[in-house]
């Protein structure tokens, strides 16, 4: 824990130097490298996005059934409609539909129709969108973080050529939305860090006695509070993430205020910021969660909308906890309350059987993926079929050259937050850890999982991985030799990761290939 905090403490009179080193990386560097990431991601992403088209479900794949069906009903009405259903959108008259997800993500899913028609490109445009900006944001903090263009570049190409990353980047499911917004909120977050380091290096002396300075209006924390709410507002995993950028975001300011000589950091940082931060980070993101259910509000629609006032509705009809308080918020709050504890209810009890659920403590190593599209029996001619039998898949498979490095990378990273007390190792690891472990539990409950819930980690796990990657090839100070076997090590890793997303590149994208080359691609039994 004091590693995130920057101990030792100096006194004011030393923090000159300080002063110096710890100006915030800001300006237009490297955004050569940036965009260079960012437009082979972008490419990947949106090149073939219309295939695969699943005909047997109007073209959907996998959970595209619900999800592009109440986008279309959020287009229609401004909430998610009952339809047809076997993939048709076509509303069953005007009925609202029970969801159990909130609705942002679905509604960034509509914008997409909206602009590009109801079609596979359409519904998934938005996700290749945000899947290839979430690529950008991973450039940007790793350079901010290592102050290397290069370590910057890594991390996102890294992520760019993640299968499972890939794969949710060119579907229209919600996990991508949800990820991007978790990695949006983590760089706002860092910059907000160094927006604070800043002022306080520029305190005069005087200043930095008793509680320290005020810091002022913090754009980059309600920044940060926003894309919380939109996480929340995507999925309610998002839960996690808030919990660890909160805890986060008070390290980091009680270590900034630690660093600038206030003699109680801690009580510092609770007198002057415990207000503001519960108010950024807490009651924003309840806002904006909040808030991307308007659509819901304003119309009659709405799945239990109209509940509280419905015979028998309303908490002064129920025997259930707090009832009495609960009676009293206004009808529209109620039925909102009242379709929370369901949704709750839901996913609680989600234990059906399904034949790629997967197992929490087996997803960094790839134990099960998950097959969107798979058509059985392709013969030669069919889909472009030039062999007596072909497969034509798409599997939501991790890189291994990035996953199965990922336990070896966390620990390099416990001991660089240990023994060098890097504040950036120390806030990858637990970033990576909450994408995984709380499932865990729900495991142990049998609750239904797959591996796709894990998504939100996979940035950071590429930060971490270029940090590691960082500390082999050495500082400016390190022996000619240690560089020199560094790079050598670092080249050859990345070769492999390109080499492993072009190898498994056709069965990421339904791509037509003779049955033995996908046999050749398919290398556990758990992967079929």
């Amino acid at each position: 824990m004091t590693a995130l905090l920057t101990v030792p403490s100096p006194a004011p009179e030393e923090l000159s130097p300080w002063r110096q080193r710890l100006q915030p990386l800001v300006g237009g560097g490297g955004w050569w490298a940036t965009l260079a990431v960012g437009l082979l991601a972008g490419v990947l992403r949106f090149v073939r996005l219309d295939i695969p088209f699943n005909g047997g479900m109007n073209g959907k794949v996998f959970d595209e059934l619900y999800y592009v069906c109440d986008a279309a009903g959020l287009l229609r009405e401004g909430v998610e409609l009952q339809t047809m259903g076997g993939g048709d959108c076509d509303p069953r008259g005007l009925e609202g539909a029970y969801v159990v997800h909130p609705p942002l993500g679905k509604w960034l899913i509509a914008i997409g129709i909206r602009l590009f028609g109801e079609d596979p490109f359409g519904w998934r445009s938005a996700a290749a969108v945000v899947g290839t900006l979430s690529v950008v944001i991973v450039v940007r903090a790793g350079r901010r973080m290592t102050g290397s263009t290069l370590l910057g570049a890594l991390a996102g190409l890294l992520l760019a050529l993640d299968g499972l990353h890939f794969v949710q980047s060119r579907i229209a499911t919600l996990d991508i939305f949800l990820s991007f917004w978790v990695v949006a909120a983590f760089a706002c977050l860092l910059v907000d860090r160094d927006h604070v380091r800043a002022r306080l290096a520029r305190a005069p002396d005087d200043a930095l006695r008793g509680w320290g300075p005020p810091l002022g209006l913090r754009p980059w924390r309600l920044a940060t509070g926003v894309c919380l709410g939109a996480a929340l507002g995507t999925k309610w995993s998002a839960v996690y993430y808030v919990a660890a950028l909160v805890l986060l975001a008070v390290l980091w300011e009680v270590g900034a205020r630690r660093t600038a000589g206030l003699r109680a950091p801690f009580r510092a940082t609770a007198v002057r910021s415990t207000a503001a931060l519960a108010g950024s980070l807490v009651l924003l993101p309840v806002a904006v969660y909040v808030l991307s259910w308007t659509g819901w509000f304003l119309s009659d629609l709405g799945y239990y909308r109209d509940w509280a006032s419905s015979p028998g509705g309303g908490y002064a009809n129920q025997d259930v906890p707090l009832a009495g308080l609960l009676a009293r918020l206004p009808d529209a709050l109620q039925s909102f309350t009242w379709y929370h504890q369901q949704i709750l209810e839901f996913h609680n009890g989600l234990s059906t059987p399904h034949p790629y659920e997967s197992h929490a403590i087996g997803w960094l190593f790839l134990a099960r993926p998950i097959s969107y599209y798979y058509p059985p029996g392709i013969t030669e001619g069919r889909y472009g079929c030039e062999a007596q039998s072909c497969a034509r898949e798409v599997l939501a498979l991790g890189n291994p050259a990035i996953w199965w490095v990922a336990v070896p990378v966390l620990l390099a990273c416990v001991w660089l937050w240990a023994s060098r007390q890097d504040w950036r190792a120390g806030a990858l690891v637990p970033l990576v850890l909450v994408g995984v472990l709380p499932w865990i539990r729900d495991d142990l409950r049998d609750r239904t999982m797959f591996l796709f819930y894990a998504l939100p980690a996979v940035p950071f796990m590429a930060l971490a991985t270029a940090l590691v990657a960082g500390w082999i090839l050495g500082g400016p100070a390190a022996p000619p030799m240690r560089r020199r076997w560094g790079a050598l090590a670092v080249g050859l890793y990345v070769s492999l990761v390109v080499l492993a997303f072009m190898w498994f590149y056709p069965v990421l994208a339904a791509q037509t290939i003779p049955i033995g080359d996908w046999q050749g691609r398919i290398w556990f039994g758990s992967w079929r």
